[in-house]
């Protein structure tokens, strides 16, 4: 049987398959007006609250892609339960949000990482998880319906020490 299958084999003519390719995007995606504000560059500071006072006047995350630093696991003392276990060999931090108003928050992220929305001590429940329009630099988004307030968002589990995040809220 083996001698017929190599026989068979030998015949057969052969086939490449070629690696399939990354799409190719243009200089600028096209963002709805929403996410408009993903295009223009800011800088934050996250809170690790080693010492952080979490209470005190940070400045909020808002809609602009904003680049955040993280800090390792074992510096961090998040403001609410996780619903992530955090991993010891990645980042991680927080950051206020203020909603002016009630409506549907988006945040964006342009890495994989796990994220809580806290208010109160409290996880707000996400409504909508996925991606960004394709070629815009926008890895995760996911929504949750917010009234007007401050809230922490949690960073967990982000592969590297920086994320670009951006919290913007519509009707």
């Amino acid at each position: 049987m083996r001698i017929i299958a190599m026989t068979v084999a030998a015949g057969l003519p052969a086939v490449a398959f070629a690696a399939p390719t990354a799409p190719s995007c243009p200089a600028a995606a096209a963002l709805p007006g929403e996410l408009a504000g993903w295009s223009r560059d800011a800088s934050g500071k996250t809170i690790y609250a080693y010492g952080d006072d979490l209470s005190a006047d940070w400045s909020p995350l808002g809609a602009a892609r904003t680049a955040l630093p993280l800090h390792r696991f074992e510096s961090l003392r998040y403001g609410g339960a996780t619903g992530q276990r955090p991993d010891v060999h990645k980042f991680g931090g927080m950051i206020p949000i203020e909603t002016k108003r009630r409506g549907r928050l988006i945040v964006a992220l342009d890495a994989g990482a796990w994220i809580d929305l806290v208010q109160g001590g409290a996880v707000v429940k996400s409504v909508a998880h996925g991606h960004g329009p394709a070629c815009s630099g926008i890895r995760k988004m996911v929504e949750y319906d917010v009234t007007q307030g401050r809230y922490l968002l949690q960073i967990v589990n982000a592969p590297t020490a920086s994320i670009h995040a951006m919290a913007v809220l519509r009707d």
